[in-house]
Formats: C-alpha cells, structure tokens, sequence
C-alpha cells in the first residue's frame, strides 16, 4: 500500500468515527466503526445500533489550497480544474452548493456492493458551518437513481455543530 492510500484510508477511518461520534450524540443510538473496506465496497463499515452500513465517505472542500492543505498532498488535474471553478465563485454560499452538488452528482454515479450504503460527506470548509447547509437546502440536488439509503453531512471539520441530513430513499 502507498503512502496516498493509507492517508485516504487514514481520513476515511476519521470521518466515519467523527460521524459515528455525531450520531451518537445526536440520537442517542450506538455507532461503532467495524472496518475499511476495499472497492466496490464503500470506503468503510460500521455498526449503527444493531445494523451493519456501510459508508461512502467524501470530503467538500472549497478550494485546492483547502484540499491539498487537508490531505497534505498534490491533487489529480480533474480534482484541481473542479476546485479551481469553486474559487472563481466569489459568492460563499453558491460556492457550497456547487461544491456539494459536484460531490453528490459524481458518487450518485457510482455503484457499491452492499445493499446498506450511506454517504456521508465531511465539511472541511471553515467557511461553511452546518446553518450555511441547512439555508440552502433548496438549492441542494441529489440525483434520482442515487445508491444511498441516506445521506449525511458532517457541518464542520470537527463535527461540533453536528450533522444535516440531506436524504433517504
């Protein structure tokens, strides 16, 4: 394993237990996290009360300074022209929504083997807080056809002003 896998696997193992940690305090139901997991799965396991779900985790950055900052590394060309679109947006709150909207469009793509898989989407922008996610929710589209039971947003990197539910099928 190369050292850029094992920092995703690092970040991924932080998220889940971040959101386990949010849930948990947020509706006093048990989370524990199980295991990463290796493709098609998603990225890891965890136990929520007495089920087992599975979790795609994302990370919403707001630009390529803040990602490769966060991630400590350089960013593949893709990565870097969609973030350089999001710094062009001068407007905070359009650049969240584009930012989240570019996320759940790409992994509505996707297909993952289990048939319990959440998204859960972790906010490294210190300038968006869980109430900047929650005024846009309008404007928030998840794609029809998505293969999410439900989808999670961590309102801030450290989780302390808790989780948007942003859907379920």
């Amino acid at each position: 394993m190369n050292q850029n896998q094992t920092e995703k696997i690092v970040l991924e193992k932080q998220a889940a237990e971040l959101f386990a940690t949010c849930y948990q305090r947020e509706f006093d139901v048990p989370v524990s996290f199980v295991s990463n997991n290796v493709p098609a799965k998603p990225d890891v396991t965890c136990r929520v009360g007495n089920d087992l779900v599975d979790i795609e985790i994302a990370h919403l950055y707001g630009s390529q300074a803040e990602a490769q900052q966060i991630l400590g590394k350089s960013l593949d060309e893709k990565t870097q022209a969609e973030l350089n679109l999001l710094e062009a947006e001068t407007n905070t709150d359009d650049r969240l929504v584009r930012a989240l909207n570019r996320i759940l469009a790409n992994k509505a793509n996707k297909h993952y083997d289990g048939d319990n898989v959440w998204l859960v989407i972790r906010n490294a922008n210190p300038q968006w807080q869980r109430h900047n996610i929650q005024n846009n929710l309008a404007r928030i589209s998840i794609p029809d056809g998505h293969p999410f039971k439900q989808v999670w947003l961590i309102g801030d990197y450290d989780g302390a002003s808790g989780l948007v539910f942003l859907n379920s099928l």
